[in-house]
């Protein structure tokens, strides 16, 4: 996306995820920053051709004086495109960046479901999946760590999370700017690299010159893990399927709730021993991970 028509590149690739937008009507998670800018700016440049309805909204977090300038910058982009803009105020009180997250999301979620919105866009991209892949890795987590962020995932009920840009380098989106003159704010944040996040893309920046291929290839490996985590999530799931049954056959129905029924195939899976209650009076001796006629 380095030619001579960065917005129309970036227009064609948002055109591939056609599938994850069409018809919806969206919150779009703007920051300020030049990455939401310019998602703002390709989703309303294709709105008629996806048949979207969008609606702009801006997370203040009150933890520093410059976030005025980016709700104002978030203000701006939204009269320049003519689209409805929202800020939403949360209180970080003492919070770690894993609690701040879940808040953003949470006022995120319900600002789609008061509007009827079926979808919240963040304009996550390819070098942002790369750090999340390796924070991940730092923490030492499995499969469903290393898949990264996905294309989509519920956010609520009612009310998905959607992330059309993970494939997108993120220099195409601040050229994206540049060429259709969008403003957007700079976070000083970023350059503190206190934070996790910020070190591990102060040292990414260092290696890429060395590794051009580096987002590609975290992207598929990413893929890759995430796609073996939903192969286990699918077994698991027709395995708690049939022991739902099972259980339901010789107990009654009454006798077959999730968390039950959950507890119980955990047991049988790590060879657990002992009597496992499964509702309704009904309960069920193991010894070893294996069901003991009575």
């Amino acid at each position: 996306m380095r030619g001579a028509h960065p917005e129309r590149d970036l227009e064609t690739a948002v055109l591939r995820e056609r599938s994850l937008l069409f018809g919806r009507k969206l919150s779009i998670a703007c920051s300020g920053g030049a990455d939401s800018v310019a998602l703002v700016g390709v989703l309303s440049a294709l709105s008629e051709r996806l048949d979207v309805r969008l609606r702009l909204v801006y997370v203040h977090h009150a933890l520093r004086r410059s976030a005025w300038q980016d709700e104002c910058v978030a203000l701006r982009v939204g009269a320049t495109f003519g689209l409805p803009v929202d800020t939403l105020s949360i209180d970080p009180g003492i919070a770690d960046e894993a609690t701040l997250r879940e808040r953003r999301y949470g006022a995120l979620s319900e600002h789609a479901r008061a509007w009827g919105n079926d979808g919240v866009v963040t304009a996550h991209h390819a070098q942002d999946q790369t750090e999340s892949v390796l924070l991940a890795l730092f923490r030492g987590a499995g499969e469903r760590g290393l898949g990264g962020m996905r294309l989509r995932r519920s956010l609520a009920e009612g009310v998905e999370l959607l992330r059309p840009l993970l494939a997108i380098d993120g220099e195409a989106l601040r050229a994206y700017c540049h060429a259709r003159a969008l403003p957007y704010a700079v976070d000083p944040s970023n350059a503190s690299l206190d934070v996790r996040r910020n070190a591990v893309r102060d040292a990414l920046d260092a290696l890429r010159p060395r590794f051009p291929g580096l987002d590609r290839a975290v992207a598929r490996a990413a893929t890759i893990a995430g796609n073996a985590a939903e192969d286990e999530d699918a077994d698991r799931g027709a395995a708690r399927r049939w022991l739902s049954g099972a259980v339901a056959r010789r107990f009654g129905r009454e006798a077959s709730e999730f968390d039950r029924v959950e507890a119980l195939l955990a047991a049988i899976e790590g060879g657990g021993s002992g009597r496992y209650a499964l509702g309704g009076g009904a309960s069920m001796l193991l010894r070893d991970g294996m069901p003991v006629k009575e």
